[in-house]
Order: C-alpha cells, then structure tokens, then sequence
C-alpha cells in the first residue's frame, strides 16, 4: 500500500557548482528560469527555478557552506546532476511519522523558505515544510525526500511556466544502476510502491497520481534509448538522464539545435551533467 502522505514527484534537484552559469545555459536550451532565489540560513543555498505544470527542476547551488548543504557539497566534489528527487507531501510532519512507524529513520519535518521575485514587481516569500529519508537511502545514488509548499502560488507563477521548448512536465528520471532491479527494489521499499520490470533489462519504479516515473537501468540501455546522445560526462551510477513532455516538439528540436523526430535530446555537456531527451506530451 502507498504511503499516504507521498504523493508522486514534485521537483528535482540539479546540483550546480555555479548557479548564474547554469541558469544561463538553460535558458539557452529554451527554458524560462525563475529569478534567482536564496534559502533560509541554515540551509546556505540559493536556487533557480524552471516551473511546469505540476512539477519542475529545480537549480541548487551552494552559498554559504552549512551542517544542512554538507551532503550537496561532498555530491559537487565529484560532480555536478540530478542529485535527489523530491516528492509531493500533503502534510510533512504526518509523512516522517508514518516513514517512522515503518521503521525508516525519517529527518524532519524541517521548515524553510525563501524570497520570491514576483513579475508584477515586489515580493513574496515561498514557504515548505520538508522530510527526508536517511542519508544513507540513496538507490543507486539517488537521493530523495518530500516537499509540502505552503505557498504554492509564490512557486507557480504563471509567467514562469511556458518555455520556448515547449516543456509542460517531468516525464521520467533515468538512473543508471550497476544491478537495475536492486536500485529500484529500494525505492519501491523506501516509498511503499512495486518495482516492475521493463524492457531491455530496465526497472520501472511509478512515483504516483501519475507523475514521473522513475527507471533504473545499465549504461548500454541507456545509450540504447538515446541514441546518437554522447554517453560522456555520466557517473557510473546515479541519475543520468530526464525525459521531459513537450507541447512543441519542432521547438524543443530548435532549442537543441537538432532535427526532430518522435523525440528529441541533447548531451549531458550542456545540462550539467543531466542527459536530456523531449517526447511529446
């Protein structure tokens, strides 16, 4: 049975070593990036945001070295890419009990915030509350936590969400795993949901209320789905690749500078180490 307060991907996080330069090179791929924001102190990190319709990804970079960013920071001494992806929670506090009473060792709940530049001129502010799981549950490099927005609508200001690449949602994570089945077995443990197997040795793990999936898989099954899309930049194990939807897959092919058809993608040089790939949707 699903966890009741987990409600299906809400955002991932891109871990950046320099996050004016990063939001330059994804506004170049067509994206809308939200002004620059700046977490509470203790959390000592700013961000970028790239709103869809019910989700987004979310830049993260650190500024001032802090106890919370010091797992952000040891993920940038190897690299920079999708370092955890966050799940929609209606309700944190309720969410690390219930992670708790299965015997999970929950953080949080955890309350922070950050200012918003709002388009009309002036600002707000965007409140969460956040739980995580242990620091030591990453599958297959994946970090994860849950995310409750008290301000939902300080985060998904209209403006922000339409991208010259026509991007409308977060379709899939790709994390590449040495045993596939094992990754996603910890997930599906970690979130109370079923690992299923998929085709060319890959498995599928649904987050929920039909948000993105995530997929665990081999470097050649990856390279098998993108083909043509260098494979360089890659960890060996860890997030690798986001399928995004896209309304307009023409412009999503013009924003990569690449010829479309029934999909679309671009290296991991050009996202920080983050392989992308546009499917209509």
């Amino acid at each position: 049975m699903a966890l009741k307060h987990v409600i299906g991907v809400d955002h991932v996080v891109v871990a950046v070593r320099d996050l004016d330069a990063a939001a330059a090179a994804w506004r170049a791929l067509g994206f809308t990036v939200s002004p620059r924001g700046t977490h509470s102190a203790h959390m000592g990190s700013g961000n970028y945001t790239i709103m869809f319709g019910e989700d987004y990804l979310e830049l993260l970079g650190v500024l001032a070295p802090t106890e919370h960013n010091a797992p952000m920071r040891a993920f940038l001494e190897t690299r920079e890419g999708l370092d955890r992806a966050a799940f929609t929670t209606d309700d944190a506090a309720a969410g690390a009990d219930e992670l708790r009473a299965k015997g999970i060792a929950a953080v949080g709940p955890i309350s922070f915030g950050r200012p918003v530049t709002l388009p009309e001129g002036g600002e707000a502010e965007a409140r969460f509350n956040v739980f995580q799981w242990p620091r030591s549950a990453r599958p297959a490099g994946l970090g994860i936590f849950a995310c409750q927005h008290l301000t939902r609508e300080n985060v998904w200001i209209p403006s922000l969400q339409s991208h010259a690449n026509g991007a409308s949602r977060l379709v899939r994570i790709e994390v590449l795993a040495r045993d596939p089945q094992a990754g996603a077995a910890e997930l599906a443990a970690l979130i109370d949901r079923t690992a299923e197997a998929a085709e060319d040795g890959a498995w599928r793990v649904e987050s929920g209320a039909g948000r993105a999936d995530f997929l665990f898989l081999g470097r050649d099954a990856l390279a098998r789905r993108h083909p043509g899309i260098p494979m360089d930049g890659l960890p060996e194990e860890g997030a690798a690749a986001l399928v995004l939807g896209t309304r307009d897959l023409a412009a999503a092919g013009r924003a990569l500078g690449v010829v479309p058809g029934e999909t679309v993608g671009g290296p991991a040089a050009r996202a920080n180490g983050l392989l992308l790939r546009f499917v209509a949707a």
